[in-house]
């Protein structure tokens, strides 16, 4: 009878074991596949599975390319160092990769920029974005995070801004229109931001 006992034990102690190793397994694969609650449900799990996800979902024109062309406003660069995307005003901008903000403000040509540091060789500059949402200089974010929005076209309050629209009133940096620039610089060297990013 004992001997029958034990094997009994023995039977449900093994069927609680694998039992347990079932729903460890089936748990950590959904961990893998939960998106943390800060990434934006624009962005599909493949897309966050890669090393760069494109920074502003739903617009994916280039209405300006990487490098030489015609200039297209006054003051505006004959070689383009990043490429223009446009969209609405206050459409969101999000973190392409992990990063940490090194600037934030001013930027002359590029109107209001955020520029981070993504490792010792790279670093991405936000340009023309919206002067309500610069992010700290120190300031971290995740890919996926929300980091800035497209700024407004006309900014004031800039002390001697060259930049002018048609109309003479004062624009965020040399721009024509609203949109997102972004430039992807390795060792200090402009580069084409689609070697990295995919629409």
């Amino acid at each position: 009878m004992s001997n029958l006992f034990s094997k009994f034990f023995y039977f449900i102690i093994s069927i609680i074991i694998f039992i347990f190793f079932i729903f460890t397994s089936i748990f950590s694969t959904l961990n893998i596949n939960i998106v943390d609650f800060s990434y934006d449900s624009n962005f599909s799990e493949f897309e966050l599975s890669n090393d760069f996800i494109w920074p502003v979902p739903g617009f994916t024109n280039i209405s300006s390319p990487f490098g030489f062309r015609k200039s297209p406003t006054l003051g505006a660069s004959t070689f383009h160092s990043g490429i223009d995307i446009p969209a609405p005003e206050l459409t969101s901008i999000y973190a392409v990769c992990d990063m940490t903000v090194y600037f934030s403000g001013w930027g002359a040509g590029g109107g209001y920029t955020i520029s981070v540091n993504v490792n010792n060789h790279l670093k991405i500059s936000y340009c023309h974005v919206h002067p309500n949402f610069l992010p700290k200089s120190g300031s971290s974010f995740k890919k996926g995070e929300l980091i800035t929005k497209v700024g407004p076209k006309n900014v004031y309050g800039i002390n001697n801004n060259p930049y002018k629209d048609s109309n003479g009133k004062p624009t965020n940096g040399a721009m024509t229109g609203c949109h997102l620039h972004i430039t992807f610089k390795e060792n200090g060297k402009a580069v084409n931001p689609l070697n990295y990013l995919k629409k």
